[in-house]
């Protein structure tokens, strides 16, 4: 039989929080250790416990959900943390990405959805809304959001694309050949390239090529 799973469940209304937890109690491998009411009793609990699995509400008396997590993640990094709203959170969806939580669920989701979200998580997986997903790119997107390029930094690459030479870019934006050298080794850095080539291979790639 698979080892429990100890699970915090963290939310300052009482009511939702018992009712989280008999809900989680009824998963196979979960193990509610407790219920905590704000960020400190979270972080506590997280200290003396250790659990697999955190229920975490993203409105705290104390703290936001997402400072909670990113502290909790940068300690224990395989902590698996579900925030659990009452709000819309798409617009940091990207952030708690990052963070590496391991869901986002709503509270108005059903015991059902909330059932499978678990499950999933504890087979290394997770749940994501369907119309959501189709809003998702995992190549092209990724690469246009890892950096930004002011206008003067997207003509010069343009340019550069098109085969102009440093001292042609220089002629033609009424700028001196060292301050376009200054300009694109700034944008190298943006990149995270080293050269030329990476640099026009990941720009053509962008939503900044026209």
């Amino acid at each position: 039989m698979s080892e429990a799973v100890k699970t915090l469940v963290v939310d300052d209304h009482p009511l939702f929080a018992r009712a989280t937890k008999a809900l989680l109690e009824q998963i196979e491998r979960i193990e509610v250790i407790g219920i905590a009411s704000n960020a400190k009793q979270c972080l506590e609990q997280v200290e003396l416990h250790q659990p697999g699995l955190i229920f975490l509400d993203y409105q705290l008396p104390d703290k936001s959900g997402t400072e909670v997590a990113a502290e909790i993640k940068r300690k224990y990094p395989d902590i698996h943390i579900v925030i659990f709203t009452g709000i819309e959170l798409r617009g940091i969806f990207n952030k708690l990405i990052k963070i590496k939580v391991s869901g986002v669920l709503s509270k108005e989701s059903s015991e059902r959805t909330i059932k499978n979200m678990v499950n999933c998580i504890l087979e290394g997986y997770t749940m994501l809304p369907i119309a959501f997903f189709h809003q998702m790119d995992l190549t092209e997107s990724l690469v246009q959001e890892s950096f930004l390029l002011v206008e003067e930094e997207i003509l010069m690459m343009n340019m550069l694309v098109k085969g102009a030479t440093h001292d042609q870019i220089a002629d033609q934006i009424f700028m001196s050949k060292r301050t376009v050298d200054n300009y694109l080794r700034k944008i190298y850095d943006k990149l995270g390239v080293k050269s030329r080539t990476e640099a026009l291979e990941k720009f053509i790639k962008s939503k900044y090529y026209s």
